[in-house]
């Protein structure tokens, strides 16, 4: 019994590791703290509760369905990784441009805003990303038995738990720092945005070209 204990802790804390790696929920932090700077601090939480059950969701639905959907709609994790790119491309824009300002949202359109940014970016792909999604179809596909299985999505709940009590001090932050900060790291956090969009779009697009031109290695 003391055997299995220590094999399925060693398994969940392998599986924990790799989640809390790829989804980073203290690196994220800066990114909510900007997307995040016209609402007031329960419309923030409420934003960060639904994003974190979103990327949850997401993760656990492709843990248990991923290859066939990937199949199904023809889907590569190469292809997420493109798409992810361009996406956060696409907000690291904005968010250098400072578009993503108090001055820009009306107090009327922060409700809708924020149910936007809550599935996407903030849910999909910036917790559950291409990495996230690709090692949660990983994991368990090689998950050996029922308890294994259970372990990933614990790791995986416990991942998102973090992220969310992280998300939930950004308020907290924000008031440190003020308004002028925010404004710099909203600035940043655009710049390096931006540099990860491009990384995910080569990480996708090489694989991609490499088979297009038969180029092997």
């Amino acid at each position: 019994m003391q055997a299995h204990f220590h094999d399925y802790l060693t398994a969940f804390l392998l599986f924990f590791t790799s989640y809390f790696s790829i989804i980073n929920p203290m690196g994220s932090v800066p990114v909510f703290m900007t997307m995040t700077a016209n609402f007031d601090e329960r419309q923030r939480r409420a934003t960060a509760r639904k994003a974190t059950l979103m990327a949850f969701v997401v993760l656990v639905v492709f843990a248990f369905t991923g290859q066939v959907l990937f199949k199904v709609f023809g889907i590569s994790a190469n292809g997420f990784r493109v798409a992810g790119g361009v996406i956060f491309f696409a907000m690291g824009y904005d968010m250098l441009n400072a578009r993503i300002s108090r001055m820009k949202i009306k107090k009327k359109d922060v409700r809708e805003y924020a149910e936007d940014i809550s599935i996407t970016p903030l849910g999909i792909p910036i917790l559950a990303g291409p990495g996230a999604i690709t090692n949660s179809i990983v994991l368990m596909e090689d998950a050996s038995d029922a308890w294994m299985k259970g372990l990933v999505v614990a790791a995986m709940f416990a991942t998102i738990f973090i992220t969310l009590l992280s998300w939930y001090s950004a308020g907290k932050i924000m008031k440190f720092i003020g308004e002028t900060g925010n404004k710099i790291m909203m600035k940043l956090m655009g710049l390096i945005v931006m540099v990860i969009a491009v990384e995910f779009m080569v990480a996708g697009l090489t694989p991609i070209i490499r088979d297009i031109l038969m180029i092997k290695g």
